[in-house]
């Protein structure tokens, strides 16, 4: 089974995937996958980010990765692949958002884009034309140690990925902040 962990960068992708990798689970990096297969096709200049190709690298790990184990891809794009079976989504406060990606050192129009991103639900959103509801977790992150969501996301694994209202999409909403100033 493979299930897509993703969100806005600074939601915590890459500090719980380390703690997944601790507990035994298999991740693999979209990000580093990408590049070590080949799947970059440029650079996006003005957010000095790598365009993927999706479509290849989603047919690539349906040729490789498709198993009954328990494989995670991680990455903010992980969730727009169609091979996944589940998509975890983990979400953050775009005050604590801010905060976060101020200490990553970026840039404050990338700290925007991506605030406003998180703010309007664009990951969820995307998430959702290409998969059920019930193949779809969120996770706030917010007020949570990087220990706490890895108990969260080994609750939703234990629970055989079963729906569950805690962790139900659409429970979690910013979209008041969109008025604010950040």
């Amino acid at each position: 089974m493979l299930a897509a962990l993703s969100g806005t960068p600074g939601t915590g992708k890459s500090n719980v995937s380390a703690l997944l990798q601790k507990e035994g689970y298999t991740i693999i990096s979209l990000n580093e996958l990408a590049i070590n297969q080949g799947f970059v096709t440029g650079i996006d200049t003005e957010r000095n980010s790598k365009i993927i190709d999706i479509d290849g690298i989603n047919d690539y790990i349906d040729g490789y990765y498709k198993t009954d184990d328990l494989i995670f891809i991680e990455g903010h794009a992980s969730h727009l692949l169609k091979t996944a079976d589940k998509v975890i989504i983990l979400r953050c406060h775009p005050n604590k958002l801010k905060i976060r990606l101020e200490k990553k050192g970026w840039n404050q129009e990338k700290i925007k884009e991506n605030i406003e991103a998180e703010t309007i639900d664009v990951i969820l959103c995307e998430t959702v034309e290409l998969q059920t509801e019930e193949n779809i977790f969120e996770i706030d992150t917010t007020n949570k140690n990087n220990n706490s969501v890895l108990s969260s996301i080994v609750e939703i694994i234990k629970s055989n990925f079963e729906p569950t209202k805690k962790y139900k999409i659409g429970k979690i909403d910013w979209s008041e902040e969109i008025l604010n100033e950040f």
